[in-house]
């Protein structure tokens, strides 16, 4: 009888590598007491002129405020981007992020211009409704994605209506959209072979 042989696949290259960078950012956070953070992993309506305005808009997702930020959004990136990356593609989520990131960075630049935006809220919520709208086919509308967005998107517009807290509902919202219109976009999609 032969001996079966394990090995550890590194599955969904994006979701990890994304997860990862994500750690790395937070550790040097800690280690930097936040500088490299407020430095290169927020963003918020900055100097046009500056080009660090702008390379911020995508590299906010990769900042987070500490470990229970961190490990609230990696934890829903690990369960929900292996799943799309295997429907999609690689390239495909690859787009989807840096998308979603730029809609929920030039949305906080605009609509709240003395609020620092950081973490991967917007992506989770982008991924969230996504998944829900796996199963889009032509001319159909997924109950599940429906009720993800009345429950998940519609629960971030009454919290950013009532509650005052740290949270950036308006990533969350922004996250959300994009992951239905993205849906909609791709119904029947499925990754290119390699």
């Amino acid at each position: 009888m032969k001996k079966r042989k394990f090995f550890i696949d590194y599955n969904a290259p994006v979701t990890l590598t994304f997860s990862l960078i994500c750690l790395l950012v937070l550790v040097a956070h800690y280690y930097t007491g936040g500088i490299s953070t407020r430095s290169f992993f927020m963003t918020w309506r900055g100097n046009l002129f500056n080009p660090l305005t702008y390379v911020r808009l995508v590299t906010y997702v990769f900042g987070h405020a500490g470990w229970e930020h961190f490990i609230g959004n990696i934890m829903y990136i690990l369960i929900l981007g292996p799943m799309i990356e295997e429907k999609y593609g690689s390239k495909k989520l690859i787009e989807m992020m840096l998308i979603t990131a730029v809609v929920g960075g030039i949305a906080n630049a605009i609509l709240f211009p003395n609020v620092a935006l950081c973490g991967a809220s917007g992506i989770v919520f982008m991924m969230i409704v996504l998944a829900s709208a796996t199963s889009f086919e032509s001319g159909q509308i997924p109950l599940t994605m429906i009720l993800v967005l009345i429950i998940y998107v519609g629960g971030e517009i009454s919290d950013a209506l009532t509650a005052n807290d740290n949270i950036s509902q308006l990533a969350h919202i922004a996250g959300g959209v994009c992951g239905a219109i993205f849906g909609m976009v791709n119904m029947g999609y499925h990754k290119e072979p390699m």
